[in-house]
Protein backbone atom coordinates (compact mmCIF):
# COMPACT_ATOMS: atom_id res chain seq x y z
CA UNK A 1 0.00 0.00 0.00
CA UNK A 2 0.98 3.52 -0.55
CA UNK A 3 0.92 5.94 2.34
CA UNK A 4 0.98 9.94 1.79
CA UNK A 5 1.19 11.43 5.35
CA UNK A 6 0.64 15.06 6.16
CA UNK A 7 3.86 15.13 8.22
CA UNK A 8 6.34 12.75 6.93
CA UNK A 9 5.20 12.38 3.42
CA UNK A 10 5.08 9.15 1.06
CA UNK A 11 6.01 5.58 2.49
CA UNK A 12 5.57 1.94 0.25
CA UNK A 13 4.01 -0.52 3.12
CA UNK A 14 4.07 -4.22 2.62
CA UNK A 15 4.04 -7.34 4.43
CA UNK A 16 3.12 -7.42 8.34
CA UNK A 17 2.77 -3.71 8.80
CA UNK A 18 0.09 -3.24 5.85
CA UNK A 19 -2.24 -6.67 6.65
CA UNK A 20 -1.82 -4.81 10.58
CA UNK A 21 -2.83 -1.50 9.14
CA UNK A 22 -5.94 -3.70 7.61
CA UNK A 23 -7.40 -5.38 10.78
CA UNK A 24 -10.12 -4.40 12.57
CA UNK A 25 -8.47 -2.91 15.83
CA UNK A 26 -6.44 -0.66 13.34
CA UNK A 27 -8.95 0.26 10.98
CA UNK A 28 -11.47 1.11 14.04
CA UNK A 29 -9.02 3.94 14.85
CA UNK A 30 -10.62 5.80 11.83
CA UNK A 31 -13.80 6.53 13.85
CA UNK A 32 -12.00 7.01 17.41
CA UNK A 33 -10.95 11.14 17.82
CA UNK A 34 -8.01 11.94 19.12
CA UNK A 35 -8.92 14.80 20.97
CA UNK A 36 -11.76 12.62 22.91
CA UNK A 37 -14.56 15.26 23.21
CA UNK A 38 -13.18 18.16 20.95
CA UNK A 39 -14.32 16.88 17.48
CA UNK A 40 -18.03 16.95 18.97
CA UNK A 41 -17.85 20.76 20.19
CA UNK A 42 -15.25 21.68 17.54
CA UNK A 43 -15.60 19.51 13.80
CA UNK A 44 -12.11 21.52 12.77
CA UNK A 45 -10.20 19.14 15.50
CA UNK A 46 -10.32 16.31 13.80
CA UNK A 47 -7.52 14.41 14.20
CA UNK A 48 -7.96 10.35 14.56
CA UNK A 49 -6.16 7.86 16.44
CA UNK A 50 -5.50 6.03 13.14
CA UNK A 51 -3.95 8.85 11.24
CA UNK A 52 -1.72 9.50 14.74
CA UNK A 53 -0.95 5.48 15.02
CA UNK A 54 0.04 5.37 11.43
CA UNK A 55 2.26 8.95 11.90
CA UNK A 56 4.10 7.05 14.96
CA UNK A 57 4.79 3.96 12.32
CA UNK A 58 6.18 6.40 9.82
CA UNK A 59 7.96 8.24 12.40
CA UNK A 60 9.92 5.56 13.93
CA UNK A 61 10.33 4.05 10.56
CA UNK A 62 12.26 7.74 9.78
CA UNK A 63 14.50 7.71 12.76
CA UNK A 64 15.71 3.89 11.62
CA UNK A 65 13.62 1.82 14.14
CA UNK A 66 13.51 -1.63 13.10
CA UNK A 67 10.42 -3.41 12.00
CA UNK A 68 9.07 -4.75 15.41
CA UNK A 69 9.40 -1.39 16.44
CA UNK A 70 6.85 -0.17 13.92
CA UNK A 71 4.58 -2.50 14.99
CA UNK A 72 4.25 -1.75 18.53
CA UNK A 73 3.95 2.12 17.63
CA UNK A 74 1.52 1.44 14.79
CA UNK A 75 -0.65 -0.98 17.59
CA UNK A 76 -0.18 1.23 20.70
CA UNK A 77 -3.05 3.23 20.57
CA UNK A 78 -5.32 -0.08 19.59
CA UNK A 79 -6.71 -0.01 22.92
CA UNK A 80 -8.32 3.54 23.29
CA UNK A 81 -12.09 3.26 24.05
CA UNK A 82 -14.27 5.60 21.97
CA UNK A 83 -13.62 9.60 22.91
CA UNK A 84 -10.31 8.76 23.90
CA UNK A 85 -8.98 10.18 27.61
CA UNK A 86 -12.93 11.03 28.09
CA UNK A 87 -13.19 7.53 29.83
CA UNK A 88 -10.60 8.38 32.57
CA UNK A 89 -12.39 11.20 33.72
CA UNK A 90 -15.47 9.35 33.39
CA UNK A 91 -13.76 6.15 35.52
CA UNK A 92 -11.63 8.52 37.69
CA UNK A 93 -8.28 7.49 36.17
CA UNK A 94 -5.71 10.38 36.95
CA UNK A 95 -2.79 9.30 34.88
CA UNK A 96 -5.28 9.05 32.17
CA UNK A 97 -4.20 5.22 30.89
CA UNK A 98 -7.44 3.10 31.25
CA UNK A 99 -6.61 2.28 27.81
CA UNK A 100 -3.25 1.31 28.79
CA UNK A 101 -5.34 -1.32 31.51
CA UNK A 102 -7.21 -2.91 28.74
CA UNK A 103 -4.30 -2.89 26.49
CA UNK A 104 -3.13 -6.69 26.74
CA UNK A 105 -7.17 -7.99 26.84
CA UNK A 106 -7.44 -6.01 23.56
CA UNK A 107 -4.85 -7.48 21.83
CA UNK A 108 -4.71 -10.80 22.78
CA UNK A 109 -8.22 -10.92 21.74
CA UNK A 110 -8.08 -9.76 18.52
CA UNK A 111 -6.67 -10.86 15.24
CA UNK A 112 -3.46 -9.42 15.90
CA UNK A 113 -1.52 -12.18 17.69
CA UNK A 114 -2.80 -14.33 14.78
CA UNK A 115 -1.46 -11.95 12.06
CA UNK A 116 2.17 -11.72 13.69
CA UNK A 117 2.64 -15.47 14.02
CA UNK A 118 2.05 -15.98 10.45
CA UNK A 119 5.34 -13.47 9.89
CA UNK A 120 7.27 -15.90 12.54
CA UNK A 121 6.37 -12.78 15.30
CA UNK A 122 5.94 -12.96 19.14
CA UNK A 123 3.31 -10.57 19.74
CA UNK A 124 4.06 -10.99 23.48
CA UNK A 125 7.88 -9.90 22.73
CA UNK A 126 6.74 -6.87 20.43
CA UNK A 127 3.47 -5.10 21.74
CA UNK A 128 3.13 -6.00 25.33
CA UNK A 129 5.69 -4.68 27.11
CA UNK A 130 6.80 -1.05 25.33
CA UNK A 131 9.59 -0.33 27.86
CA UNK A 132 12.54 -1.78 25.81
CA UNK A 133 10.91 0.45 22.58
CA UNK A 134 12.64 3.69 22.95
CA UNK A 135 11.90 5.09 19.83
CA UNK A 136 8.21 4.96 20.28
CA UNK A 137 8.01 5.76 24.62
CA UNK A 138 9.76 7.62 26.66
CA UNK A 139 8.75 8.84 30.10
CA UNK A 140 8.18 12.57 30.26
CA UNK A 141 9.83 15.23 29.63
CA UNK A 142 12.00 13.49 27.28
CA UNK A 143 11.57 13.15 23.78
CA UNK A 144 9.62 10.22 21.89
CA UNK A 145 7.97 9.33 18.39
CA UNK A 146 4.90 9.18 20.37
CA UNK A 147 4.60 12.35 21.27
CA UNK A 148 6.39 14.23 18.87
CA UNK A 149 3.92 12.89 16.52
CA UNK A 150 0.41 14.10 18.39
CA UNK A 151 2.09 17.28 18.72
CA UNK A 152 3.15 18.23 15.39
CA UNK A 153 -0.15 16.20 13.77
CA UNK A 154 -2.31 18.53 15.71
CA UNK A 155 -1.13 21.39 15.64
CA UNK A 156 -0.01 21.54 11.65
CA UNK A 157 -3.90 20.29 11.15
CA UNK A 158 -4.84 23.31 13.20
CA UNK A 159 -2.63 25.53 11.45
CA UNK A 160 -0.07 26.85 14.69
CA UNK A 161 2.88 25.34 12.92
CA UNK A 162 3.70 24.91 9.18
CA UNK A 163 5.88 21.39 7.33
CA UNK A 164 9.00 24.01 6.42
CA UNK A 165 8.75 24.28 10.51
CA UNK A 166 8.44 20.51 11.08
CA UNK A 167 10.75 19.51 8.36
CA UNK A 168 13.85 21.60 10.24
CA UNK A 169 12.80 20.28 13.78
CA UNK A 170 12.59 16.27 12.68
CA UNK A 171 16.34 17.10 10.31
CA UNK A 172 17.36 18.48 13.89
CA UNK A 173 16.66 15.16 16.14
CA UNK A 174 19.36 12.64 16.62
CA UNK A 175 19.36 9.00 17.93
CA UNK A 176 21.98 8.14 20.96
CA UNK A 177 21.85 4.52 22.74
CA UNK A 178 18.12 4.15 20.83
CA UNK A 179 16.56 7.49 22.37
CA UNK A 180 15.80 10.86 20.42
CA UNK A 181 17.26 13.63 21.36
CA UNK A 182 18.06 17.51 19.31
CA UNK A 183 21.56 18.53 18.54
CA UNK A 184 20.95 22.26 19.07
CA UNK A 185 18.78 24.50 21.93
CA UNK A 186 17.10 26.26 18.90
CA UNK A 187 15.23 23.23 18.23
CA UNK A 188 14.33 22.39 21.64
CA UNK A 189 12.90 26.00 22.34
CA UNK A 190 11.06 25.71 19.19
CA UNK A 191 9.56 22.25 20.26
CA UNK A 192 8.99 23.33 23.79
CA UNK A 193 6.85 25.75 22.52
CA UNK A 194 5.13 24.06 20.20
CA UNK A 195 4.31 21.00 22.95
CA UNK A 196 2.80 23.71 25.09
CA UNK A 197 0.64 25.18 22.17
CA UNK A 198 -0.78 21.56 22.55
CA UNK A 199 -1.04 21.41 25.97
CA UNK A 200 -2.74 24.51 27.13
CA UNK A 201 -3.90 26.13 23.79
CA UNK A 202 -5.66 22.81 22.59
CA UNK A 203 -5.61 20.70 25.36
CA UNK A 204 -6.64 23.38 27.82
CA UNK A 205 -8.71 25.35 25.42
CA UNK A 206 -11.79 26.03 27.76
CA UNK A 207 -14.71 25.07 25.03
CA UNK A 208 -12.49 21.51 24.75
CA UNK A 209 -12.43 20.99 28.29
CA UNK A 210 -15.89 21.98 28.23
CA UNK A 211 -16.56 19.30 25.94
CA UNK A 212 -14.85 17.23 28.09
CA UNK A 213 -16.82 17.78 31.16
CA UNK A 214 -19.84 17.49 29.67
CA UNK A 215 -19.36 14.05 27.37
CA UNK A 216 -17.64 12.64 30.42
CA UNK A 217 -20.77 13.47 32.78
CA UNK A 218 -23.13 11.70 29.68
CA UNK A 219 -21.12 8.45 29.51
CA UNK A 220 -21.04 8.53 33.02
CA UNK A 221 -24.75 8.44 33.88
CA UNK A 222 -25.18 6.32 30.79
CA UNK A 223 -22.97 3.65 31.98
CA UNK A 224 -24.74 3.73 35.65
CA UNK A 225 -27.86 3.31 33.62
CA UNK A 226 -26.61 0.94 31.74
CA UNK A 227 -27.64 1.81 28.58
CA UNK A 228 -23.82 1.46 27.46
CA UNK A 229 -21.01 -1.16 28.95
CA UNK A 230 -17.75 -0.85 28.61
CA UNK A 231 -17.64 -2.80 25.97
CA UNK A 232 -19.93 -0.71 23.71
CA UNK A 233 -16.77 1.89 24.24
CA UNK A 234 -14.73 -0.23 22.28
CA UNK A 235 -16.80 0.55 19.01
CA UNK A 236 -15.91 4.47 17.14
CA UNK A 237 -16.88 7.24 18.41
CA UNK A 238 -20.00 7.77 16.22
CA UNK A 239 -21.04 3.87 17.68
CA UNK A 240 -21.29 5.02 20.80
CA UNK A 241 -23.09 8.72 20.35
CA UNK A 242 -25.78 6.69 18.34
CA UNK A 243 -26.46 4.57 21.38
CA UNK A 244 -27.05 7.60 23.19
CA UNK A 245 -29.20 9.48 21.01
CA UNK A 246 -31.33 6.12 20.31
CA UNK A 247 -31.79 6.09 24.15
CA UNK A 248 -35.34 6.60 25.28
CA UNK A 249 -33.57 8.37 28.92
CA UNK A 250 -34.65 11.86 29.49
CA UNK A 251 -31.37 12.35 31.36
CA UNK A 252 -29.16 11.18 28.53
CA UNK A 253 -31.08 12.78 26.27
CA UNK A 254 -30.75 16.61 27.98
CA UNK A 255 -27.19 16.02 28.68
CA UNK A 256 -26.24 15.21 25.23
CA UNK A 257 -27.70 18.27 23.86
CA UNK A 258 -25.42 20.26 25.37
CA UNK A 259 -22.24 19.06 23.84
CA UNK A 260 -22.76 20.85 20.45
CA UNK A 261 -20.64 23.13 18.06
CA UNK A 262 -22.16 26.32 19.08
CA UNK A 263 -21.00 26.60 22.82
CA UNK A 264 -18.71 29.55 23.21
CA UNK A 265 -16.91 29.55 26.12
CA UNK A 266 -13.47 31.37 27.90
CA UNK A 267 -12.06 31.13 30.83
CA UNK A 268 -13.60 33.14 33.68
CA UNK A 269 -12.52 32.12 37.67
CA UNK A 270 -14.59 34.25 39.34
CA UNK A 271 -17.73 32.79 37.34
CA UNK A 272 -17.89 29.41 35.77
CA UNK A 273 -19.96 26.69 35.17
CA UNK A 274 -17.21 23.89 35.04
CA UNK A 275 -13.41 23.35 36.15
CA UNK A 276 -11.42 20.62 35.11
CA UNK A 277 -8.00 20.26 35.73
CA UNK A 278 -5.98 17.92 33.51
CA UNK A 279 -2.68 15.20 33.49
CA UNK A 280 0.42 17.20 34.01
CA UNK A 281 2.22 17.43 30.72
CA UNK A 282 5.59 18.79 30.98
CA UNK A 283 8.60 18.81 28.05
CA UNK A 284 11.93 19.39 28.74
CA UNK A 285 14.13 17.64 25.94
CA UNK A 286 18.05 16.71 26.36
CA UNK A 287 20.44 18.40 23.77
CA UNK A 288 23.26 17.30 22.58
CA UNK A 289 26.22 19.64 23.65
CA UNK A 290 29.80 18.05 22.32
CA UNK A 291 29.47 14.13 24.24
CA UNK A 292 27.22 15.43 27.36
CA UNK A 293 22.97 15.10 26.84
CA UNK A 294 21.53 18.53 28.65
CA UNK A 295 18.20 19.14 29.38
CA UNK A 296 17.04 22.09 27.68
CA UNK A 297 15.79 23.69 30.56
CA UNK A 298 19.28 24.16 32.02
CA UNK A 299 20.63 25.78 28.74
CA UNK A 300 17.59 28.30 28.14
CA UNK A 301 15.88 29.96 30.49
CA UNK A 302 12.83 30.64 28.03
CA UNK A 303 12.57 26.52 28.68
CA UNK A 304 12.43 27.19 32.00
CA UNK A 305 9.99 29.49 32.52
CA UNK A 306 7.84 27.93 30.05
CA UNK A 307 8.15 24.61 32.25
CA UNK A 308 7.20 26.44 35.17
CA UNK A 309 4.03 28.28 33.65
CA UNK A 310 2.40 24.93 32.06
CA UNK A 311 3.05 23.49 35.81
CA UNK A 312 1.21 25.88 37.63
CA UNK A 313 -1.52 25.78 34.63
CA UNK A 314 -1.94 22.35 34.98
CA UNK A 315 -2.45 22.53 38.56
CA UNK A 316 -4.71 25.43 38.82
CA UNK A 317 -6.69 24.03 35.96
CA UNK A 318 -9.14 25.45 34.00
CA UNK A 319 -12.35 27.34 35.19
CA UNK A 320 -14.86 27.77 32.44
CA UNK A 321 -17.80 30.45 31.82
CA UNK A 322 -19.84 29.67 28.74
CA UNK A 323 -21.06 32.54 27.05
CA UNK A 324 -23.77 31.12 24.76
CA UNK A 325 -25.85 29.22 24.36
CA UNK A 326 -27.49 28.88 27.76
CA UNK A 327 -26.80 25.81 29.40
CA UNK A 328 -27.43 25.03 33.27
CA UNK A 329 -24.77 24.04 35.25
CA UNK A 330 -24.96 20.65 36.72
Amino acid sequence: MNIIDDIYGEFIIDGVLEELIYSPPVQRLKGVYQGGASYWVNEKWDVTRYEHSIGVMLLIRKLGGSLEEQIAGLLHDVSHTAFSHVIDYVLDYKNEDYHEAIYHRIITESDIPRILSQYGLDYKSIVLDHSKWSLLERSAPELCADRIDYTLRDLYRYGSITRDEIDIFLNRLIINNGKIFVNDIQAAEWFVRTYYKEVIDFFMHPLNIYGYDALAKTLRVALDKQIITLNTLLGTDEEVMEVLRTSSDAEVSDLLRRIRRDVIAKENKAEYHCHRKIKTRLIDPSVLQGDRLIPASELSAEVQAMNENAKRKAEEGVYVQLISPQIVKN
